[in-house]
């Protein structure tokens, strides 16, 4: 089944201009990339996005890092996208991460690991529409 799934390159990743490396990686694994732009995120509108982890441990500290500089969100469609997109950048914490995944290869440590991306169908629906409207949504023919 076709999917839709948001990825962000993170501040970190940006900061480190790992932006090209990362997007090549992803068109490599034959996601298409419907919209994408660089964001610079409020506290106040990384806290909305990530109000679903509001009141967990991390959540001061991600908010903090995710409006501490720019971010490439990326709205992306594939056969399957959620899981293969997941697979694609490896597990939260990098040390976790199978070799060969975005976040093994590049990311720092749990909190700062390059990327985002949805964890759910309805989520990458929820997540894309936060940053795009439907007429940003380029369909590739």
């Amino acid at each position: 089944m076709i999917e839709r799934t948001l990825a962000i390159l993170k501040p970190d990743c940006v900061k480190k201009n790992l932006t090209g490396e990362v997007i090549a990686r992803i068109e490599k694994a034959g996601f298409k990339i419907l919209a994408m732009k660089k964001a610079r995120l409020s506290k106040e509108t990384a806290g909305g996005f990530y109000a679903v982890h509001k009141g967990r441990p991390f959540y001061d500290s991600l908010v903090e890092f995710m409006s501490s500089g720019p971010c490439v969100p990326i709205a992306l469609e594939k056969e399957n996208a959620i899981a293969d997109y997941r697979t694609l950048i490896g597990a939260t914490d990098p040390k976790d991460a199978a070799e060969g995944t975005i976040r093994k290869l590049y990311a720092d440590n749990k909190g700062e690991n390059i990327v985002h991306g949805s964890d759910s169908v309805e989520n990458g629906k929820i997540e894309i529409a936060f940053f795009f409207s439907n007429q940003e949504l380029i369909q590739n023919e």
